[in-house]
């Protein structure tokens, strides 16, 4: 059975956010991730919001980590739950706010690349199978993941094959969300979806460049890209959270 949230179960118009993802999210080589990452910036955005009382975060975002590294029964997955549960305002709308794709489309290097775009979908479907099941108020939203340059090559080999693979992602998430809408509406979503190009018209100043095996590569956000990043995030996140407040 569903639940369907209303506005009456929640005494303020407050958010919990969970933002699951990989090195993106955890803001890495930002020199202050806590502020600085992405969901940092994406709550800061949301706080001015007039529509929102109070917005609490927690960034869940591990460097390298595809989604089999957040299924259920993994120690991420239970830090996940655990993050959700510490929450002091048990009153305000729970949000689980996803971007994972990246390290999945890699040739080879993450956990389990290359994952293929059937398994990829199998995998967040499992995630949020369960994080609905344990926080079934509860809802998710799935960012579109970010592009990369096809030249990138480091610890993982991403290269232009993995670049096709991540964009082979993008319909089977709108497909998930599809799903979901039928068997269990009005909670899960999908977020941005603009990111992608902008950071692929943008990758000279808001991307870092890095030294790769084939030459300069850009993935990963600098403090501008973090925060336009966070800023498509916050304002997806509002849009769906306007139709409860």
């Amino acid at each position: 059975m569903t639940s369907t949230i209303t506005l009456a179960q929640h005494k303020k118009n407050a958010l919990n956010i969970v933002f699951i993802g990989n090195s993106i999210t955890q803001g890495v080589q930002l020199a202050d991730a806590a502020t600085e990452a992405p969901p940092a910036t994406a709550v800061a955005y949301l706080q001015k919001q007039k529509n929102l009382d109070a917005v609490n975060f927690s960034n869940q975002g591990h460097s390298g980590y595809t989604t089999l590294d957040f299924l259920p029964g993994t120690d991420t997955f239970t830090k996940v739950e655990q993050a959700a549960s510490n929450f002091t305002d048990k009153d305000a709308l729970l949000i689980f706010s996803i971007k994972l794709g990246t390290n999945d489309s890699a040739i080879q290097g993450p956990h389990g690349a290359p994952v293929s775009p059937d398994n990829y979908q199998k995998n967040l479907k499992t995630i949020v199978d369960k994080l609905l099941a344990d926080f079934p108020k509860a809802i998710v939203i799935f960012q579109h993941p970010v592009w990369y340059s096809p030249n990138t090559y480091n610890g993982g080999k991403y290269l232009q094959e993995g670049l096709s693979r991540l964009q082979s992602y993008i319909p089977m998430i709108d497909g998930l969300v599809k799903t979901y809408a039928t068997i269990n509406p009005q909670h899960v979503f999908v977020g941005d979806t603009k990111a992608f190009a902008y950071f692929e018209k943008n990758h000279l100043t808001d991307l870092i460049p890095e030294n790769g095996k084939q030459g300069t590569f850009y993935l990963h956000p600098n403090k501008k890209g973090a925060e336009a990043l966070g800023r498509f995030w916050g304002i997806a996140i509002d849009n769906v959270v306007r139709r409860y407040f």
